[in-house]
Formats: C-alpha cells, structure tokens, sequence
C-alpha cells in the first residue's frame, strides 16, 4: 500500500498559502531524499495553452523550486510539443508560451527546457514489457535526467476522461510521434445535421485532414492521425469518436508509455496532483474553462497510480458522486488506473496522510 499525502485547500485559496501547501508537502513526504548534489532533477509540468488560466501557476512552485535548489541540485521546468496545432507545437512557440504565462528563469530561477527538441526529434526507445507496447519514446532531457518531478493539475479530458499523473507522464513525456501512436485508435466522425461548417475544427487539425464539402465539415480518414482536436474545438457536438473502446485502447496505451517515463529512475520520482480548478477538459485548451467543483487541496506521493486514485476518491468525496464519469460517460477514466497498477507502475491502494 503506497502512502499518499494530502493538504487541503479552501476554495480560491491565496497564492502563499498554496505555495506554502506545497513546500510543507514535500518535506513531509521527505522527496529532498531523493535529491542528489549536481544531479539533474526534471519538473514536469503543463505551461497551459494560451488562453488557459487553470493550470498551475508560477507563484505557487517558486518556494518549492527554491526549495529543491537547497539541495545543490540543478532542477529544470519541461515538457514537450504537442500532437495538436497550437502555441506549444515547437519548442520555440513552447517556450514563448511559458514565459507568457510566468514560467521562466527571471521568475522562477530555474530554466525551461522542452524536453523533445526544437521539432520533438529529440527522443529514444525505451523497452516496457506492455500488452501495446514492447518499447515507448521518451524525450532525451527527461530521460537522461537523474530524477523526476511530476506537478499535474488534474482535470477531465475528452478522450481518456481524465487527466493527471499518469496522463501527465505519458503524453507528457512522449514527443509528438509517442503522442500519436497512443492515439492511433481514436477516429473522429462528423454528425451532417449538427455541423455548421464553421471550420474550427480545420483550424485545429494539424494534419490537413479536413474540407467541408456540401456545407458539413468531411475528415480523410487517410489523413487523421487521431489526436481529437477535432473533436475537442467543435463548439457544436458535431464530432465524435467513431470507435468504440478506443478511449480503453488509448488509457491502457498512455500506462504504458507512463511505465517508459520512469523506467530509468526507480525511487527517484515524486508527484504532485493539484485539485485546484478541476475543469471538464484539459488545459490544452485554448480558452478559459470554468471549474466544475470547489478547490480541493494537493497531493504528494512517490506513486503515480496511487495519487491519481486518491485524486479522484477525493473528487468524489467532495461531489457525491463520480463526477468525472458524469462529465465524460463514455470514457471511463478508471481503465488508466487499472491498467498501470497491472503492470506494476504503482498501486490504486494508499493510506491517505493528512497534512495541514
């Protein structure tokens, strides 16, 4: 059973006392152990899509960076380019939006380095013994580093029906060629009757992949690679995903690649998950999104599946009810947990800690 420690959050709670949450966490689940002189200590964390304002912000990690620096470690903010058309498909768009939204070395004293290159070509096979997957492709500056840092801000998402620890590990340590082959399965399909041919969902498609013909929006299944945006930037329901149990195929995919991401740093890797500003999708949205239940606290364990089952025994502790599965009824985020505890990235049992 993997320990999981727990600081709550009033609603809106002011920047210090988040900042000061985090800082108290980390000393008591005692990650400064696992911080090495001169090591290289990646901090994963989502910038936020521009537009976006649920994502962790850089007031609340700058006392826990401080604080990790302590070490005499050299501790660096990543991430990496996106499968999608957005601010953040190449390294220098990427790093532009971090510094827009706060995330940089004048801020935070600490560089941002996006982990899979300037195009995401910067990456290696790593092996995995997976029912998908007999190797995954980590991005090289999260590989080679000593230890690693994960902050998620968990939240639902429109495929996998959440998104956190492991989302975070797995799409987030992928470059863009990893991200597509997790969402190799997932085909979007275009309702005639509610399609408006508003064209955003060409605007969104990074593959050319869509022409409106007759005045409804028609994807080249030759073309889609199966990212989604089509059917997260559709502002009328029209698009959904024609496949089913693709969002089971994708979430036992992303374990996978989460079990790649730490293959290389057994016992140094710690977690964060923010239960602040849950929204129904993730932060690669590119617009403001309002949040579907109060601020719940934060969590710290050395488990990804553990926090991630904890998370969301929270949520629906706070709610009453599931309230991820009633945001996403058709993508039950549970297959994720499942599937990483089944080969042995962690365990979905924990003692909850309380720490305030």
């Amino acid at each position: 059973m993997s320990k999981v420690w727990f600081s709550s959050l009033e609603d809106n709670a002011d920047n210090n006392v988040i900042s000061q949450k985090l800082v108290r966490l980390y000393h008591a689940a005692g990650f400064e152990e696992i911080l090495n002189k001169d090591e290289f200590v990646a901090v994963k964390i989502h910038f936020g899509e521009k537009n976006n304002t649920g994502h962790i912000k850089p007031q609340w990690i700058k006392p826990l960076l401080d604080t990790v620096k302590e070490k005499k470690c050299k501790p660096f903010l990543t991430d990496t380019n996106t499968l999608y058309r957005g601010e953040r498909q190449n390294s220098i768009d990427h790093l532009m939006q971090a510094h827009e939204h706060g995330f940089g070395v004048q801020t935070l004293g600490v560089p941002v380095i996006i982990a899979d290159g300037l195009l995401s070509k910067n990456y290696s096979e790593v092996p995995v013994s997976g029912e998908h997957f007999q190797s995954v492709k980590i991005a090289n500056d999260i590989l080679h580093s000593h230890s690693l840092m994960v902050l998620s801000h968990v939240t639902g998402h429109i495929i996998s029906g959440m998104g956190a620890a492991i989302k975070n590990l797995a799409m987030g340590c992928a470059p863009i060629s990893g991200k597509q082959i997790q969402h190799a399965d997932v085909r979007p399909q275009v309702n005639p009757e509610k399609c408006k041919a508003c064209k955003l969902c060409i605007e969104w498609c990074p593959k050319d992949a869509i022409q409106i013909y007759d005045g409804v929006a028609r994807i080249d299944v030759e073309k889609c690679y199966g990212c989604g945006e089509c059917i997260a930037s559709c502002r009328y329901h029209a698009i959904k995903n024609s496949f089913k149990n693709t969002s089971s195929g994708l979430q036992e995919k992303m374990a996978e690649y989460a079990l790649g991401a730490v293959k290389n740093k057994d016992g140094k890797c710690c977690y964060f998950n923010f239960l602040t500003h849950v929204s129904k999708e993730c932060d690669c949205m590119n617009k403001v999104q309002d949040k579907v239940i109060g601020d719940i606290g934060i969590l710290a364990s050395y488990d990804p599946v553990a926090i991630d089952q904890a998370s969301v025994d929270l949520l629906k502790k706070k709610s009453g009810k599931d309230i991820l599965r009633k945001l996403w009824p058709e993508n039950d985020y549970n297959v994720q947990i499942a599937h990483a505890a089944k080969i042995d990235l962690g365990s979905d049992s924990y003692e909850l800690v309380k720490v305030d």
